[in-house]
């Protein structure tokens, strides 16, 4: 049953996590002061060194009741769980450090939640065209595209604790993972195109190809952990999008990170780890 929105307004709690990401922190957190309230701002700080960690003490320490800040080492999976279970509100917004937030993104995310207990927005790439007009690899299960990534996206509280939070093990696409989990739960996964992120993609060739990469790999671990996927994949648009010579490189990038998880990855395969899960 979707949340509802009676009376007061949700209480959201923003999650971000950051590492080195002193270049677009500050833009990010300007963007969300000028939020629709009620919220609060939890940055988990994956033991940064380049000044991010002082900027996000910067806003905590300037606004201590909107703005909270802790490090916490280890992966993005482990960054937002930390984040999540330190949230005060009853839904959570999650975002990253290289993201700017349009300034009805959380008002939006609110009115979604009277819909729906998982809510995903529109993520707008900026950056160089070549790398920012590639389209996602979509992915849908039950009717639901669960590549929506969390750089844009919401959770009822309540659901991400009983579907178990994100899983640390995954190197990537543990958003995917999280999604998966939601929708074999019963939920369903509301997209709200007005909800706008925009995210800037990586800055050169090099560092594009190796995201994809890792990509790759973490498409790798999720069938190790969901079973075979390759059903749920619309071959035909994903090859339709493959329209240049940057999309075929993005695709063989991801294709080797998925073929070196099946080299490299016997040690320590994923299993699928059974979980309460409450009412949906």
């Amino acid at each position: 049953m979707a949340s509802e929105v009676r009376g007061d307004p949700l209480f959201l709690s923003v999650v971000v996590t950051v590492k080195n990401e002193s270049r677009h922190l500050r833009r990010l957190l300007e963007s969300l002061k000028a939020q629709s309230p009620p919220f609060e701002v939890v940055v988990v700080d994956a033991l940064s060194r380049d000044g991010t960690w002082e900027i996000a003490r910067e806003f905590a320490e300037a606004e201590p009741d909107r703005f909270r800040a802790f490090q916490r080492f280890g992966s993005r999976g482990i960054g937002r769980n930390a984040g999540a279970q330190a949230a005060r509100g009853t839904h959570l917004a999650f975002t990253d450090g290289d993201c700017i937030a349009d300034s009805r993104w959380l008002q939006t995310i609110r009115e979604g939640f009277s819909r729906s207990r998982v809510v995903a927005g529109r993520s707008v790439a900026i950056g160089k065209p070549q790398y920012a007009e590639l389209e996602r690899v979509e992915l849908f299960q039950r009717g639901n595209d669960v590549t929506f990534p969390s750089c844009n996206l919401g959770y009822e509280k309540a659901l991400f604790e009983a579907i178990g939070g994100f899983d640390p093990r995954l190197i990537t696409a543990e958003d995917i993972d999280l999604n998966l989990r939601a929708v074999a739960a019963g939920a369903r996964l509301l997209y709200l195109p007005e909800a706008l992120i925009y995210h800037h993609v990586r800055p050169n060739l090099l560092r594009f190809l190796y995201q994809a990469f890792w990509n790759g790999y973490g498409r790798k671990q999720l069938t190790e952990k969901h079973g075979s996927l390759w059903g749920n994949y619309r071959y035909r648009r994903l090859l339709e999008a493959q329209r240049s010579a940057i999309a075929f490189a993005r695709l063989g990038a991801a294709m080797t990170g998925y073929l070196a998880r099946v080299v490299t990855g016997s040690g320590d395969r994923l299993t699928p780890v059974e979980r309460p899960v409450g009412p949906s």
